[in-house]
C-alpha cells in the first residue's frame, strides 16, 4: 500500500512517499480502508519536532510513528475475532495521536479507540475533518468552565480550531465574540459568532466588554495583553505555550490565585468525544470548514501550505 513516511524530524520535504507492508488488525482491532485524513498541527508539531518536549511521545533520536495522520475517514474492510462494535463495510471517522496511521491507504486501530459511524449522507472527506480542531477546542471549553449565557472572545477564530470553538461554544448557548482578518468575517458569523472584530480594524483589548474566557485558538496573544477584557474570575487559554512557556508556569500558579488566571488544559479524547462531534454534525450544529484539498500524492505541498499559517479551517488529504 501507499504511505507517507517521514523517518527523521525535519521540514515538510522529509515526508516521502513510499510503499509499504499492509497492516494486519489484532483480535480487537479494524483494519480500515483509509479514504480522507488532513495536515493539521498536530502532524507538523510531531513531524518537525518543534518543540523538543514532544520526542518525549515520538521518539527522542527519531520518530517512532514514521506515518502521521491524527484524523482519518474512511471504511472498516475486516475486524478482528474478538470485535464487537463494527462490521466490514461500516464507514467510520475518528482521531488517533498515539498511532496516527491516517496518512496511508490502510490503518488498524483498536475498537474502543476514538472512532466511530460517519454521519449520513457525509462523504468521506467531510467526514475526516471533523475530530482534530474540534477535540482541542472541546478540551478547552470543557476546562474554561464557561456556562450558558456568558461570554467569550475567540482569537484566531477561522483555523481548525478557533472556527470550531465558535461553533461549539454557540451550540453551548455562550454569547460568542469571534476575531479574525476582514476577507473572513462573512465566514466566521455564517458559524455562528453574535459578534466579529476585524483585527485590522481594530483592537480586539479594545472593545469596552468583558468575558468569562478569551480562547485565543492561534497563540499569538498574551495574558497580560487580554487580562484587561477578562472579568474579574475570568479565564485566559492559549492554544500555544506562550513566550518563554510563561502559559504553562502561569497555569501551574493558577490553583494558588484568585481572580483572573491562565488555564492550560492538556488535550485528552474518548470515543464518547467523537460520538458527541459526529452527533452535533447530523443536528447541523457543527460543520468543519474546508479551506483545501490535496492528493496523498502532493502531501508535501498540504504541510507547506498548513506552515503558512494562512489556512482557514482544515485541509485534506484524499487517498481514492
Amino acid at each position: 500500500m501507499k504511505a507517507a513516511i517521514h523517518t527523521h524530524y525535519g521540514p515538510p520535504e522529509v515526508v516521502q512517499i513510499r510503499e509499504v507492508d499492509k497492516p494486519t488488525p489484532g483480535p480487537r482491532d479494524l483494519l480500515i480502508r483509509v479514504y480522507a485524513s488532513t495536515v493539521n498541527r498536530t502532524d507538523c508539531g510531531f513531524r518537525s519536532a518543534e518543540y523538543v518536549i514532544s520526542r518525549l511521545f515520538s521518539g527522542l533520536l527519531r520518530p517512532k510513528q514514521q506515518t502521521l495522520g491524527c484524523e482519518f475517514a474512511g471504511q472498516v474492510e475486516a475486524v478482528g475475532t474478538d470485535v464487537t462494535l463494527f462490521r466490514p463495510g461500516d464507514r467510520v471517522f475518528g482521531f488517533n495521536d498515539s498511532q496516527f496511521g491516517g496518512h496511508a491507504e490502510y490503518m488498524t486501530l483498536p475498537e474502543d479507540a476514538a472512532v466511530t459511524t460517519i454521519p449520513a449522507g457525509l462523504a468521506y472527506d467531510e467526514a475526516a475533518p471533523i475530530a482534530e480542531g474540534a477535540h482541542y477546542a472541546l478540551c478547552n471549553i470543557r476546562a474554561s468552565g464557561i456556562t450558558r449565557g456568558q461570554k467569550a472572545l475567540v482569537y484566531g477564530a477561522t483555523g481548525a480550531i478557533g472556527s470550531a470553538a465558535v461553533q461549539l461554544l454557540r451550540q453551548a448557548g455562550v454569547v460568542v465574540t469571534a476575531v479574525c482578518a476582514s476577507p473572513h468575517v462573512g465566514l466566521v458569523r455564517s458559524l455562528g459568532a453574535d459578534r466579529v472584530i476585524d483585527y485590522t480594524r481594530e483592537d480586539f483589548t479594545k472593545t469596552g466588554e468583558v468575558f468569562q474566557v478569551v480562547f485565543d485558538a492561534v497563540g499569538k496573544s498574551s495574558f497580560g495583553q487580554c487580562k484587561p477584557i477578562l472579568s474579574e474570575t475570568g479565564n485566559y487559554i492559549s492554544t500555544e505555550l506562550g513566550k518563554n512557556g510563561e502559559n504553562v508556569f502561569r497555569a501551574l500558579l493558577a490553583p494558588l490565585q484568585r481572580g483572573k488566571k491562565v488555564l492550560f488544559p492538556l488535550p485528552t479524547t474518548t470515543r464518547d468525544d467523537i460520538v458527541f462531534l459526529r452527533d452535533l454534525v447530523s443536528q447541523g450544529a457543527f460543520r468543519p470548514v474546508i479551506d483545501r484539498r490535496y492528493p496523498l500524492s502532493q502531501i508535501v505541498d498540504a504541510y507547506r501550505y498548513v506552515e503558512t499559517g494562512q489556512k482557514i479551517g482544515n485541509v485534506v488529504i484524499t487517498l481514492a
